[in-house]
């Protein structure tokens, strides 16, 4: 049950009124895709359709959610408010289906996942997955994004969240976060292209030192291999070498390399499915991460 705090949210709502659900998605698709147009497409309805179902929300409010000012913020303050409580009321909405449905989900999911990911936001969307479908066993496994992408391919996966190149993106990947590659190294580190540069890679899998080592007429010499990010971060720090590493993982300690060696591609972070295993129970914890990511709370992996 919810309960609203008249000091926590001053809107009330009429008794005659409600807050539809459908109503409160779209305005969770208009806060996580910045605007009433990207929403509407996201949702496969019209513009009007979407402007539609929050101008109801504003009537049984009696309040703007709104902001409607070129240039300033997306939501006045009480869409803004009401945007936590959509998320809330989602979830539990979502939940009670789930829970007393006809034909609860049952079953085994086999999850590949990259270390970085089991302390994100992937590990509260399993929790909250295994309270929606308490029948279904989830089993995890965790290596290098290589490594998951392989058990994928070969069948012994049904979901996998990793970490790919963003032009290997497929039509049917979830994407859950996109960011940028960086050259590293302490400033105090000097780099002396006369003669192989120390480089610090997570393991003989790691896409980045392959993509890395391949790329460019640089020499490498692997002189550390280590699964952690916070371990190549801090041998980073301790002037070991150079490393690739995604922006989350760059700290304001260490010196990004430019113009000195090949500019790296983009990367992302997908839920990927395998084409065979798309059974019900799999396609639902997709879902769940789904409206995680489309939430205004992006998905953020551990960095």
């Amino acid at each position: 049950m919810i309960v609203i705090h008249p000091s926590d949210f001053v809107i009330l709502v009429q008794m005659n009124e409600r807050l539809e659900i459908d109503a409160l998605r779209a305005l969770l698709a208009i806060a996580a895709h910045g605007g009433v147009t990207r929403a509407a497409e996201h949702l496969a309805l019209s513009q009007s359709a979407v402007s539609h179902k929050i101008r109801r929300l504003e009537q049984a409010l009696d309040c703007d959610l709104l902001a409607r000012r070129s240039g300033g913020p997306l939501f006045t303050d009480a869409g803004q408010r009401l945007c936590d409580y959509a998320r809330r009321i989602t979830e539990l909405h979502d939940e009670a289906l789930a829970a007393l449905g006809k034909k609860p989900l049952s079953g085994t999911i086999r999850l590949g996942m990259t270390e970085d990911t089991t302390t994100s936001g992937i590990a509260r969307i399993l929790g909250r997955f295994t309270r929606l479908y308490p029948d279904v066993q989830v089993r995890t496994r965790t290596s290098q994004s290589l490594n998951v992408q392989a058990w994928l391919k070969a069948g012994e996966l049904d979901v996998a969240v990793m970490q790919i190149f963003r032009q290997d993106v497929l039509p049917d990947d979830l994407i859950l976060f996109e960011d940028d590659l960086h050259w590293v190294k302490s400033p105090e580190f000097h780099v002396d292209l006369t003669a192989p540069v120390p480089f610090l890679s997570f393991d003989s899998q790691c896409f980045y030192r392959l993509w890395g080592m391949g790329h460019g007429p640089h020499r490498f010499d692997n002189v550390l291999e280590c699964p952690s990010a916070a371990g190549i971060q801090s041998a980073v720090r301790s002037g070991l070498g150079v490393a690739l590493l995604n922006g989350l993982h760059v700290t304001p300690d260490m010196e990004i390399i430019d113009d000195l060696f090949p500019e790296p591609p983009d990367i992302a972070y997908v839920a990927r499915t395998h084409l065979k295993r798309r059974n019900p129970a799999a396609m639902a914890l997709i879902e769940e991460i789904r409206k995680e990511v489309e939430s205004a709370i992006p998905l953020r992996i551990a960095g």
